[in-house]
């Protein structure tokens, strides 16, 4: 990968963000932001999109994080709140897969309006 040699002050000088979000959307964002600002809830999240069909049994989160049941579900019960999973109860186990929509409404929060 080669890196350009000129760099084009008009295009680093124009501010990429173009207008604010409201009280309400920031509020929602911060929401999402927080939910993420753990490692092992960033990892479960990843763990869920790389799952069979794009969702994982809380059964197979355990053991690749190294927590009790119990943790993992705290975290789960944590990105559920914050709207990045949704849940399904199968039977004893429940089932999770992610919530895109919040996905791209968090990045695009901090997009070029």
């Amino acid at each position: 990968m080669t890196l350009p040699t000129t760099i084009d002050a008009t295009a680093c000088c124009v501010p990429r963000v173009t207008t604010s979000l409201s009280i309400r959307d920031a509020e929602r964002a911060s929401r999402v932001f927080k939910a993420l600002g753990d490692p092992t809830r960033v990892r479960l999240l990843s763990l869920i999109a790389a799952g069979e069909a794009g969702e994982a049994c809380i059964c197979n989160l355990t053991d690749p994080v190294g927590l009790s049941q119990a943790t993992v579900s705290h975290h789960m019960r944590l990105l559920a709140e914050a709207g990045l999973v949704t849940r399904e109860q199968r039977g004893r186990w429940a089932y999770f897969t992610l919530n895109t929509e919040t996905l791209d409404a968090a990045a695009d929060a901090l997009r070029t309006a």
